[in-house]
């Protein structure tokens, strides 16, 4: 859990302004359920915790087999969807293009291979990196009407050595950062090459002070730990609802049950925002391999 030097470490560095999107006086904590449009459950699971007020945002999977009616849905209920940029499992949608499934198998049994092989750069995977994510932000434009101004990526692989490289991900879009950790949770290198990452996508893009998973749900004290940062900073709690422990905690409002003045962001929403060009503070959470 992060502790209160490094939470003041970050306001020491300073902001470049605060967004007019919400009074930063109202504490709130994004909760962001991810795989929107994997399947009808997933979707489904995802939906009932936006409409309960449990969940603030999700991020959208495209040329899945429930992308489309998810994207309907999204439009219907003012579900606040971002792209989920997905590198690793296969796509199930019928209509999805044969070329596009044999780039992105290629980036896949590269990506599979070794737990470490999205910290690595392939230059024989570049062009089917770029092609990629391009039909993917295209396909997100066809579904959404607008493009996709919040990335995050399939078991984080938006933040692999190819994307990153050749800047794929538009400046100014939204990016989700590296999973915070407490002193002592993860070795010096893994947390040095995390915060360099980090601050070079802080150059880039906007992103929150912070970045949880919401796993484990035991440990009461880490989860109260994580919404009091939210009361000074932005702060992103990743979810997945299809699983039945996150959905029973999430519909049942355990994660704010002894928060006082904190409530789910409706939306999602950096009340302490960054500028479009990415100028703000450089969080100095310690982060992890995922």
């Amino acid at each position: 859990m992060i502790d209160d030097s490094q939470a003041s470490a970050v306001a020491a560095r300073g902001r470049s302004g605060m967004c007019d999107a919400m009074d930063p006086a109202v504490a709130s904590i994004i909760v962001n359920a991810d795989d929107w449009g994997r399947d009808v459950p997933t979707t489904d699971r995802s939906l009932e915790c936006v409409l309960q007020g449990a969940v603030s945002s999700v991020s959208a999977m495209v040329f899945m087999e429930d992308s489309e009616r998810a994207a309907n849905l999204a439009t219907m209920h003012c579900v606040d969807a971002g792209l989920h940029l997905n590198f690793t499992l296969a796509y199930s949608a019928l209509y999805c293009p044969a070329r596009l499934m044999e780039h992105q198998g290629k980036i896949a049994r590269f990506l599979n291979t070794h737990r470490l092989a999205s910290a690595i750069y392939h230059p024989g995977l570049a062009t089917s990196f770029e092609y990629v994510v391009k039909r993917q932000f295209e396909e997100y434009e066809r579904l959404y009407g607008s493009w996709a101004n919040r990335v995050d990526g399939h078991h984080h692989m938006h933040l692999c050595a190819n994307v990153a490289r050749h800047q794929l991900i538009p400046s100014g879009a939204i990016v989700r950062r590296n999973l915070s950790f407490g002193p002592g949770e993860k070795g010096y290198v893994n947390r040095a090459y995390r915060r360099r990452q980090d601050r070079a996508l802080a150059r880039r893009h906007r992103m929150t002070d912070f970045f949880f998973d919401l796993q484990p749900l035991e440990s009461r004290h880490r989860l109260a730990g994580i919404v009091e940062l939210a009361t000074r900073f932005d702060v992103e709690v990743e979810t997945h609802p299809i699983r039945h422990g996150e959905y029973n905690f999430l519909m049942s409002g355990e994660l704010l049950r002894d928060a006082v003045g904190v409530e789910v962001s409706r939306g999602y929403i950096l009340r302490f925002g960054k500028s479009s060009s990415g100028e703000s503070c450089l969080p100095l959470a310690q982060q992890t391999w995922r």
